[in-house]
């Protein structure tokens, strides 16, 4: 347990939480929306600092960042805990466990640790995924503090729903984010995941602002953001936040307590992959459609493939110092200096 960051004590042993768009008032004894940030006696304390529920090595390109060291390998970690309850979550298991199973639990591993086991397994990034990183961000921000020491990328798969004063304070030791834009519309985020649009907006102008690397992930609901429409105002926000910013579209499987639909229709996805450039976007892709075309990165100018992709793994690079070998157009993102 650890002294919570970003909160201010009120009257009456209250405190004002600023970690996240909730900013929640929490008074003693009680805990934040999140459920792993509690009040005791008028000072905020992260339950979760130092317990560790999942740590693996991934492909980078399971995050997914597509133009971040493509085909290295990233040390991926969380803790349990969420500031959503999306009916569809993936990772209910462990994001969910404090509020559906009242339980917090993880392995005692010091920052350090994090940090020396990336390098033995040759990781070039730490990951703070699989739960949303903001509600563990003392944790992740000590470990990230110290893996820009030893040359680490730190990258968040977010659903970008800090503060502003939450992005400042980890600054430019956050290098790279994949954040999930679920949908273009507050109603859905209202009812399906406790939330509200704006705030995922607003953190991902203000990313951009800082100079950390986005990309943006949506998951296609059948019925409830997959409407051409929608497709349309995603992309011709994105286009408007950056035309290099890479657009992962994702198929749905049912999960968690979201089983009344099917999985998306690939058509779909591909259909809406067709609007993401048809809306100027430079580079849009499928996901969870193993094997599509859309796995790969095209050049935007001659159109040739520069990173040959099937699932997480990458076959071919394509790039010198971060442009096309073909034709030499510029490919935006965080690329090894030879490539």
């Amino acid at each position: 347990m650890k002294e919570a960051m970003l909160y201010a004590a009120l009257e009456d042993k209250n405190v004002k939480c600023a970690l996240c768009a909730h900013r929640c008032l929490i008074r003693p004894g009680k805990r934040g929306f999140c459920e792993v940030r509690e009040n005791r006696d008028g000072v905020l304390y992260s339950l979760v600092y130092r317990k560790l529920i999942a740590q693996h090595v991934d492909p980078i390109e399971k995050k997914p960042l597509f133009h971040v060291l493509p085909g290295s390998l990233s040390y991926s970690v969380a803790t349990v805990g969420c500031n959503f309850k999306c009916s569809f979550c993936q990772n209910a298991d462990i994001s969910q466990m404090p509020s559906d199973m009242s339980k917090i639990t993880g392995h005692d591993v010091a920052p350090a640790t994090l940090v020396e086991d990336a390098l033995e397994n040759r990781c070039r990034s730490i990951a703070y995924t699989y739960t949303e990183p903001t509600i563990y961000f003392e944790y992740a921000y000590d470990t990230a503090i110290l893996a820009e020491k030893n040359n680490l990328l730190n990258v968040f798969v977010s659903n970008g729903y800090m503060t502003g004063e939450c992005l400042d304070t980890i600054g430019s030791t956050l290098h790279a984010a994949n954040v999930d834009l679920k949908s273009f519309r507050d109603e859905y985020y209202k009812s399906l995941c406790k939330a509200r649009l704006q705030p995922v907006l607003d953190s991902l102008k203000k990313m951009k602002e800082m100079g950390i690397w986005v990309e943006v992930t949506t998951l296609l609901v059948p019925g409830e953001n997959d409407s051409e429409q929608e497709i349309r105002d995603i992309a011709r926000f994105l286009a408007d936040l950056g035309r290099e910013v890479p657009w992962h579209i994702s198929r749905f499987y049912p999960q968690y307590r979201y089983l009344s639909s099917g999985p998306t229709p690939s058509k779909t996805v591909q259909k809406a992959r067709d609007i993401g450039f048809q809306e100027g976007l430079r580079f849009v892709y499928t996901g969870n459609l193993p094997g599509d075309e859309g796995e790969k990165t095209l050049c935007p100018s001659c159109g040739k493939t520069v990173i040959n992709r099937s699932g997480y793994h990458v076959y071919e690079l394509k790039l010198s110092r971060g442009t096309c070998s073909f034709c030499g157009e510029t490919i935006e993102g965080i690329f090894e200096p030879g490539f």
